[in-house]
């Protein structure tokens, strides 16, 4: 409480109290201070200790350590997961590929038996995957008979266009004369001299 207050701030307090109490009656005053205080302390202990006292009896002990039992790592299983990562992260593939466990062996394919053993698509694949498989295979066919006949179809004209002969030109008008016989042709023009005689 008092640690925030060094010796010159104790000092300077107890030099005040003395002038302002005086010093037949500062020995007392201690005496009460220091009653008081401890009444406070005693106050204190006998709150918290009611306050464990209701806990233990409402079961909140028990209640606040399951809480801390099932949400702590080990009781979830998480440090087995952390001593995982751990080893994970230390592991080093360049370190441990340079030591072989063991005798190195030759990579050499298994025998082949002599006949393959009969397996159709039927016992490896199951029904739905089967029926799906069916239904692409009908597409597909679909696709090509389809693709088949366009080709035909596009290979007609082309012959048929080859056989016909190209059409002729359309000769054009000549578009002066359409005009010229359209329009009436125009009367000479008048000059001053003839419209004064």
């Amino acid at each position: 409480m008092f640690g925030d207050i060094g010796f010159a701030e104790l000092l300077l307090i107890g030099i005040i109290a003395l002038i302002v109490v005086g010093p037949e009656d500062l020995p007392q005053m201690f005496r009460q201070i220091g009653r008081f205080t401890a009444k406070i302390k005693s106050m204190g202990r006998e709150f918290s200790r009611a306050m464990e006292q209701a806990a233990a009896d409402t079961g909140i002990k028990d209640v606040a350590k399951d809480l801390k039992s099932a949400t702590s790592a080990k009781g979830m299983g998480l440090d087995k997961v952390k001593e995982a990562a751990d080893r994970f992260e230390k592991w080093d593939p360049i370190k441990n590929a340079a030591k072989p466990s063991g005798p190195a062996r030759p990579l050499t394919p298994p025998p082949m038996p002599a006949t393959p053993p009969a397996v159709t698509t039927q016992t490896i694949l199951g029904p739905e995957t089967q029926a799906l498989m069916d239904k692409q295979a009908a597409k597909k066919a679909i696709l090509a008979e389809t693709s088949e006949k366009l080709k035909a179809v596009e290979a007609k004209p082309a012959t048929a266009a080859a056989d016909k002969p190209a059409p002729k030109p359309r000769a054009k008008k000549p578009v002066v004369a359409e005009a010229a016989a359209a329009k009436p042709p125009r009367a000479p023009r008048k000059t001053k001299k003839a419209d004064e005689a």
